[in-house]
């Protein structure tokens, strides 16, 4: 019966013919969708660090009231920011900084000439600048900034700005609902690839079904030759992403369009990526095997 396993897995995955054949389909069935998955995987990823990057550098600027800026009362209104829920840093801007920063952003000399007077009466307000660990923080935030007694007004771009990340939200959300979907057909073409095979056996599993095999022992094969199937069809997928986008990433110097859309740096990303691919692999092999030889056995009962 051991002799038996062995055979019936070596002609059912290295056989020629129509068994051999239908192995090879189903490999060839994983190394494209695996393609499909990474190429979606490196565009998914690179694109959430791109939108997390524009979320992350959206700050609420927080103008302190003149009436407010006695030291002590300054720090306590940079401690009572801190410590609401969703931020992530607190930088103080003196107002004399605040209208040098001014004075340097104007390229008209002229102009820096009739501000520059200002300093010694300076017109503009200490300031925090808050930063939040997540865009969906922004509004609540915000908020509860305008309620710290001392502030005087806030600017974080308002309505615009969640707009914005609330955009960018819905993007990776879409992303990784495409993710599963890519997923499931993975399992969907392993499956009734794997099926065909089955079929094909139907004689040798009533063979071994009538000299006693119990199910586990009919089913052990077609699972190992499943993550077989999954391993071999992740070879080619494994490639092509190391490879390629070591190359993609040197040719364009690690930037898309503009120093904004800064790609992933390759090492340790494409190894992650590759493991990832490995383990798709061996699991929608697996899953595909198991439901297809289950579901024969059941309807064989």
């Amino acid at each position: 019966m051991i002799n038996n396993f062995f055979r019936h897995l070596k002609e059912g995955f290295f056989g020629v013919g129509r068994h051999g054949a239908m192995s090879v389909s189903s490999a060839s069935a994983v190394t494209i969708t695996l393609i499909i998955v990474s190429i979606f995987y490196i565009f998914s990823m690179n694109l959430q660090k791109f939108t997390k990057g524009i979320e992350q550098s959206v700050q609420i600027a927080v103008m302190i009231s003149f009436s407010h800026e006695e030291q002590a009362v300054m720090d306590q209104i940079g401690v009572d920011i801190s410590n609401i829920e969703g931020v992530s840093n607190v930088a103080f801007h003196s107002k004399e900084e605040e209208l040098q920063s001014y004075i340097d952003s104007l390229e008209d000399d002229y102009l820096k000439q009739i501000i520059e007077p200002y300093k010694e009466d300076n017109p503009m307000h200490n300031a925090f600048y808050v930063s939040v660990s997540s865009g969906e923080y922004l509004q609540s935030v915000a908020n509860k900034i305008k309620e710290i007694e001392g502030v005087d007004s806030i600017n974080y771009g308002g309505d615009s700005a969640v707009v914005v990340v609330n955009a960018l939200k819905s993007i990776r959300n879409g992303g990784g609902v495409l993710a599963i979907a890519l997923s499931l057909l993975a399992i969907f073409l392993i499956q009734n690839t794997i099926k065909l095979t089955i079929q094909a056996r139907s004689d040798e599993i009533a063979i071994m079904r009538n000299v006693g095999a119990r199910n586990g022992f009919i089913r052990t094969p077609f699972l190992v030759e499943g993550v077989i199937i999954g391993i071999l069809g992740s070879i080619i997928p494994i490639m092509i992403t190391i490879y390629g986008y070591i190359y993609i990433y040197n040719v364009t110097g690690g930037m898309l369009i503009t120093n904004l859309f800064k790609l992933i740096p390759p090492h340790p990303f494409v190894l992650k990526v590759s493991l990832l691919l490995l383990a798709t692999g061996v699991f929608v092999g697996l899953i595909g095997s198991f439901f297809s030889v289950n579901k024969y056995l059941r309807w064989k009962r």
